[in-house]
């Protein structure tokens, strides 16, 4: 059954976000929505008719995405205790070239972020991991891009300590799920190796928030 955008979870979660901090909404028109192979809402371009509690208009287009988590991977090497992330390599709309991240994604209908979390670990590297060995960074979701989406991200961590042999295993493997026209490759690579391949600037802000959480000074100073 095709999900109605105004009943959708990440309708409602965006539409009560706005009405609790104030704001007055004459009209929200649809303007364009995709949704999964179950009918649920993805994302959706709108168009917003909303007053601010000072009495303003408030920019219209919001690219409605939901709430999203971006997981950091860290292999520990138990002989050299060198820090290796594990990244995953796709082409990306925002310029067409192969982008270096962590695995992330959507909560389409779901509110457990750490359940989704290590279902995209999963999905994205083929680590199965349970949600106790997830950390989470921040007590609050950040908004990557205030003006124009309302996409709000959940932090995650996980480190997994493995000899230099099975952490190699790990890199250069076809994941991703297909119906979702994924073709994602792991990338396994030293820390600071791998913090300059990412150009996503929450990707960048993960490794940063990790290495301050865990107090490895050392590697905070080579980035």
């Amino acid at each position: 059954m095709t999900e109605k955008l105004i009943d959708s979870h990440k309708y409602l979660l965006w539409k009560n976000r706005l009405e609790s901090n104030g704001l007055i909404i004459n009209q929200i028109e649809e303007v364009f929505t995709r949704r999964n192979q179950q009918g649920e809402v993805l994302f959706s371009l709108l168009m917003t008719d909303a007053l601010t509690p000072e009495g303003d208009k408030i920019p219209p287009i919001c690219f409605m995405k939901g709430e999203v988590v971006s997981v950091l991977v860290c292999f520990i090497d138990t002989e050299s205790r060198e820090k290796y992330l594990l990244l995953v390599k796709q082409r990306r709309i925002c310029d067409g070239s192969l982008s270096f991240e962590h695995p992330a994604g959507m909560l389409d209908s779901e509110s457990d972020a750490a359940a989704v979390a290590a279902r995209e670990v999963q999905e994205e590297t083929g680590i199965a991991i349970q949600q106790s060995q997830l950390h989470r960074l921040l007590d609050r979701v950040c908004y990557p891009s205030t003006g124009t989406s309302d996409e709000a991200m959940y932090f995650f961590y996980c480190e997994l300590e493995l000899s230099a042999t099975e952490i190699a295993r790990y890199h250069n493997q076809a994941q991703g799920v297909v119906s979702d026209h994924e073709r994602i490759t792991t990338h396994v690579v030293p820390f600071v190796e791998g913090h300059q391949l990412i150009t996503n600037s929450n990707g960048l802000l993960l490794n940063y928030m990790y290495l301050k959480e865990k107090g490895d000074w050392d590697l905070l100073a080579k980035l």
